[in-house]
């Protein structure tokens, strides 16, 4: 009996650590996600045509950010989808982004046969990084984040979006 007993106590002694360590993994990485969009807010991004693009640009409505590259078959098939979404956005609050995890040069050749209409900005390989440290832990593309009109976090996507996924944003 007393076996049992001090087994059962061991047990909900190492399951109460394992939710006191998640729970503050979660807060620790909330918190570090938090500040890193503040940051996010001040970088600017090179344009293709050479420009700089400031993030502060898009702050007090709700954007789209969506890390892709040229040499990802999902995030070029998703790139005139979100065309189209930034198109019939217009007129409402949401915003697209487009930051290529790509060397400049192979960007400008993709826009000259697919041009898109909304900003791009051209984060380089460094991008991954940007990305990991945004939440997408595993560095695959496309990555994109959700972010709400006082410059929040509301959500990161891995993965291309549909077109349902992306009519739900505005309902």
């Amino acid at each position: 009996m007393k076996r049992r007993t001090m087994l059962t106590t061991a047990v909900g002694l190492g399951a109460a650590a394992l939710g006191a360590g998640l729970s503050w993994r979660r807060h620790t990485q909330e918190l570090s996600l938090s500040l890193l969009n503040t940051a996010l807010w001040s970088q600017s991004f090179e344009r293709p045509d050479g420009s700089l693009f400031a993030m502060e640009s898009m702050r007090g409505r709700p954007v789209l950010i969506n890390f892709w590259a040229t040499w990802c078959p999902p995030c070029v098939e998703e790139l005139p989808l979100l065309n189209q979404f930034f198109r019939r956005q217009s007129a409402n609050p949401w915003q697209v982004l487009g930051l290529a995890v790509d060397q400049a040069d192979a960007v400008r050749r993709l826009l000259s046969r697919t041009p898109l209409d909304f900003p791009v900005g051209i984060v380089g390989f460094a991008g991954l990084e940007l990305a990991h440290t945004l939440g997408n832990t595993t560095r695959q593309l496309p990555f994109s984040l959700l972010l709400d009109s006082a410059g929040a976090l509301m959500d990161k996507k891995l993965g291309a979006f549909t077109q349902a996924d992306l009519s739900s944003l505005t309902e």
